[in-house]
């Protein structure tokens, strides 16, 4: 099942859960906008080079639209569509005031110059430039995007409607962006792993990890729970994967990725097959790479008692079912991974403001934001007697259909 047929059978439980009736469901399943420009650029070599740009905006009932650019060959509509989706809910689990959003560029970055990639964001911002804003429509990095991207934008956006550096946030830090905001998913990881274990009168320390992927959500979150005290034991990434039963090093491990831009070859551990990592022996499982690794083919297989989606949509619907019938418990992506949308809201409510945060008040508000998230997710299963990730959905959806219906939109 795809990302978009998951999202779409989870939304529908969540409704059904709730009693929305159909007219509202149907109102809140479709994008409010779905905008595709053409973007054509003089390549360094003085050819011209044409690629599809696309933004899909889902929902603003509670705020202005939030989410990702990113730059990648593949990019496929019904993707988008459900990521754009999923930021409405996730954003609403939050309880931050904004709506989902979802977009980028078709275009493989590593075959492209940096001057490149520059005219292409440039191009971009201008097809789009009176389609997003401050109080409209608020782009971040994703796959591909980086602080560098989001200053092209700034910059470019600021030559329509003067400079505006809340109209993206994970820019640099130097024109605007927020202390933290680098290590926010993987330390709301960190909060929401917290959160959950407390409910079952544990902590972090003395628990065995495994991390599946070892970008920046994977690779900050390795380093806060270790420095937790618990004990990462297995870690891969596209390279490799390695495994270490008394516990891997990180601070070594982040210093040997470095290097050789990947985990292979690390010598604090053994080196195993990458497609064993979800089934190693541990208490806590992090996928934080791809979505769909977890399926009916390997759940069986899963040894952790909890599961931390990192990634978006690691788990299908089949390994769901299995996973809740050996008591195995997931805390869904919709509020495990919402650390990095929160900190672009501080971002954002400090660049309105202009009077930036130190990195520790960054710090304490996310982790009120995130443990204050658990709880609401929690009441939501206790009243609708269901699991976490229907939870969190029902959290969200009720949010945004109740906005829905104060603002006078339901149909």
């Amino acid at each position: 099942m795809n990302a978009l047929a998951a999202t779409n059978r989870n939304f529908k439980l969540a409704t059904r859960l709730l009693g929305l009736d159909s007219k509202l469901e149907k109102s809140l399943l479709i994008p409010f906008r779905e905008i595709k420009v053409e973007c054509t650029i003089p390549k360094d070599d003085g050819t011209l080079a044409s690629y599809v740009g696309f933004r899909v905006q889902h929902d603003n009932a509670r705020g202005p639209m939030k989410g990702g650019i990113r730059y990648h060959p593949e990019v496929d509509p019904d993707e988008v569509n459900a990521l754009a989706q999923l930021m409405t809910w996730k954003t609403a689990v939050a309880n931050i005031p904004y709506g989902g959003a979802k977009g980028g560029i078709g275009c493989d970055p590593a075959g492209l110059s940096i001057s490149e990639l520059e005219r292409l964001t440039r191009v971009f911002t201008q097809k789009i430039h009176d389609l997003v804003g401050v109080h409209t429509d608020v782009p971040a990095p994703d796959m591909g995007t980086g602080p560098q991207t989001m200053a092209w934008i700034l910059d470019e956006y600021s030559k329509f409607h003067g400079y505006s550096p809340a109209v993206v946030t994970g820019k640099p830090i130097d024109l605007g962006g927020s202390l933290g905001r680098d290590a926010a998913t993987g330390r709301g990881v960190l909060f929401a792993t917290e959160a959950l274990l407390n409910e079952y009168g544990k902590s972090i320390s003395g628990q065995r990890v495994v991390i599946q992927g070892f970008g920046n959500v994977g690779s900050w979150a390795a380093q806060l729970i270790s420095e937790s005290g618990g004990k990462v034991v297995a870690v891969s990434d596209i390279t490799g994967a390695i495994k270490n039963s008394n516990g891997i090093d990180i601070p070594a491990l982040l210093n040997h990725v470095k290097e050789k831009r990947g985990v292979r070859g690390f010598h604090g551990g053994d080196s195993i097959d990458p497609k064993s990592i979800l089934v190693e022996d541990c208490d806590i499982l992090i996928p934080a790479a791809l979505g769909g690794v977890i399926n009916g083919e390997n759940a069986n297989d899963i040894k952790a008692k909890f599961i931390i989606e990192a990634a978006n949509h690691p788990t299908d619907p089949e390994a769901d079912e299995i996973l809740s019938k050996k008591g195995v418990v997931i805390l869904p992506d919709i509020y495990a991974n919402s650390g990095g949308v929160t900190v672009s809201y501080f971002e954002w409510v400090q660049n309105i403001q202009g009077f930036m945060w130190d990195e520790e008040k960054v710090n304490n508000e996310l982790r009120t934001y995130m443990t204050k998230g658990f709880k609401a997710v929690k009441e939501m299963c206790k009243t609708h007697d269901c699991d976490l990730r229907m939870g969190a959905f029902t959290l969200g959806v009720n949010r945004v259909a109740r906005a829905t219906v104060l603002r006078g939109w339901e149909a």
